[in-house]
């Protein structure tokens, strides 16, 4: 009797571990994993070892930039065109009135099922380049590594498209911003990992997740006379050199971490805990990459839209990346 009254005592019990476990919320996956194993864990591990670290986003395995300038000359341009398939995310209405021969109108949101149509390395078009590269991120991490955007989008084009570059660099509001300094940077701090929640324990798997969550929230940029005018309240991660940190200036309290990747740890100099991570860079191009890339690893990141163009377009320090009205190559257009 008393053998039987100690296994019904057991049964009994069952229930109440499980309903115990259930309230606390545990993912029966990640205990078993346990503590070190942890779902950031598994996708930086996965991406690491598939040639998708943050250095491998930016250029693949095969030396590829993610952005491409237009062809030198306009002998070029046909057999430039013609090695890709050609996404033009821009709206309907602008991509009738003006775009580049063979361009496929896709909405941003489409991107990843149109990239399952293209038959050549993909090449994506916007207005500027900035949501572009963004694009391109993210569809470098979802299995198409040789996408690549087109370097100023259709303003780089065609002078009758590049209102949106011409219209960017009217301002210059850090040549008069108390908030512009010439300083060194700040020492770098660790920080923790990001927190990624899914019920996905297979690393390919949680990163198409996480880039179709990201694609989903359309691009995350901030105006650059914002983060301007409070810098206090973003975690600001320049992405320039040395010099060029100290030689154009910077917003104050910006972060210069650079390189940082997931394989040596770099990574944990960056704030998974700020309300915002902005990254700037010259042109809003390498930031959309990084940002795109760091909201995927689950940061709460923006790009800083235009970059150090948008912010102090006049400054004398320029070497390259600087837009002005030589730009835009004047190549042919297409409406319809």
């Amino acid at each position: 009797m008393k053998k039987l009254s100690l296994i019904l005592t057991g049964l009994l019990l069952i229930p109440t571990l499980l309903l115990t476990s259930c309230d606390r919320g545990d993912d029966p996956i990640d205990n078993i994993i346990g503590a070190t194993d942890s779902k950031f864990t598994i996708l930086k591990d996965y991406m690491v070892n598939n040639n998708l670290d943050v250095d491998m986003i930016l250029t693949n395995v095969d030396g590829q930039k993610f952005v491409v300038a237009a062809p030198s000359t306009a002998e070029e341009v046909d057999a430039f065109l013609d090695t890709y398939y050609i996404m033009d995310i821009r709206s309907n209405t602008d991509f009738l009135s003006a775009h580049v021969a063979g361009a496929n109108n896709v909405a941003f949101a489409n991107i990843l099922t149109e990239a399952a149509n293209a038959t050549k390395p993909i090449l994506v078009v916007c207005y500027t380049g900035q949501t572009a590269c963004y694009a391109t991120a993210l569809l470098r991490m979802y299995g198409y590594p040789s996408t690549r955007a087109l370097k100023w989008g259709m303003s780089g084009w065609n002078s009758t498209t590049a209102g949106s570059w011409n219209n960017a660099i009217k301002g210059n509001p850090a040549a008069t911003s108390i908030n512009w300094k010439y300083t060194a940077a700040p020492s770098n701090v660790t920080y923790t990992e990001p927190v990624i929640t899914t019920l996905l324990t297979n690393g390919e798997a949680i990163l198409k997740e996480r880039v179709e969550a990201v694609l989903a929230l359309g691009f995350q940029g901030v105006n650059g006379a914002d983060v301007l005018d409070n810098p206090g309240n973003y975690f600001i991660n320049n992405y320039f050199s040395e010099t060029d940190y100290l030689g154009f200036g910077h917003i104050n309290t910006a972060n210069r971490i650079l390189p940082f990747k997931l394989a040596d740890d770099t990574y944990l100099s960056l704030d998974p805990d700020a309300k915002t991570l902005v990254t700037y860079c010259y042109t809003g191009q390498t930031s959309a990459v990084l940002t795109a890339t760091l909201r995927v690893l689950g940061y709460n990141g923006a790009s800083l839209k235009f970059g150090m163009n948008g912010l102090y377009n006049s400054n004398p320090v320029w070497s390259s990346n600087k837009w002005s009205s030589s730009v835009p190559k004047d190549y042919p257009v297409f409406s319809n």
